[in-house]
């Protein structure tokens, strides 16, 4: 355990009782464990020894461990919302978005293989992602065009993330990565964007011929 994780759990039952628990705490919790050690070590019982309470106590508030990685995708996929201007076009909402997505998968890089084989219920990630279909029914594109589109590049998302983290072993990932590394990937993933975004105009637009 790490000395950060070591006060979090000391700090949770100071004076021999443990904070009341929230599904919220428990999922904050549950991420905590899954960016310090990896997602081999985020077991009920970790989570409860981590939280300073018996495991029992956590079916309370998630009925098993499937439903926690669930909680913990939807909260992880929450971090990558934007607030979105009211005559934003798509195009450039959904690049900030597929930015913002990114940055969120490379915070939690022992996340990315989880996100990459748990997808985001589906109702609860068209609910979050409401403002950014709507800014393509502004523009009068239809709700499956749109769907397709937002989807194709949340996969080449999570596939660059993938990509660039690999899969993390169950310890912390090194604070400091290789600069030219960094910006190699940086570059590769906004030429990737870039070239999506395009041509999914072109398509929309019913343009869909090769470019020479």
């Amino acid at each position: 355990m790490t000395q950060t994780a070591r006060r979090r759990s000391q700090g949770s039952n100071r004076g021999g009782r443990p904070a009341t628990l929230t599904p919220e705490r428990v999922v904050a919790a549950a991420v905590e464990i899954l960016d310090e050690e990896g997602l081999e070590a985020l077991t009920m019982r970790r989570l409860g020894a981590h939280l300073g309470v018996a495991a029992m106590s956590l079916y309370r508030h998630v009925p098993n461990r499937d439903a926690l990685l669930a909680e913990v995708v939807t909260h992880l996929f929450t971090e990558a919302v934007i607030e979105l201007g009211p005559a934003e076009p798509w195009d450039e909402a959904l690049t900030r978005f597929a930015a913002a997505y990114r940055e969120t998968l490379l915070a939690h890089p022992h996340a990315v293989p989880l996100l990459a084989t748990h997808p985001v219920d589906t109702d609860r990630g068209l609910a979050l992602l409401a403002g950014l279909l709507g800014r393509f029914a502004a523009a009068d594109v239809g709700e499956q065009d749109a769907l397709t589109v937002v989807q194709s590049v949340a996969v080449y998302v999570l596939g660059h993330a993938l990509a660039q983290v690999g899969t993390p072993s169950g310890t912390a990932p090194a604070e400091t990565a290789d600069p030219a590394a960094t910006a190699f990937y940086d570059r590769w993933f906004e030429a990737g964007l870039a070239a999506m975004v395009s041509g999914f105009e072109r398509r929309l637009a019913g343009d869909d011929r090769p470019t020479r």
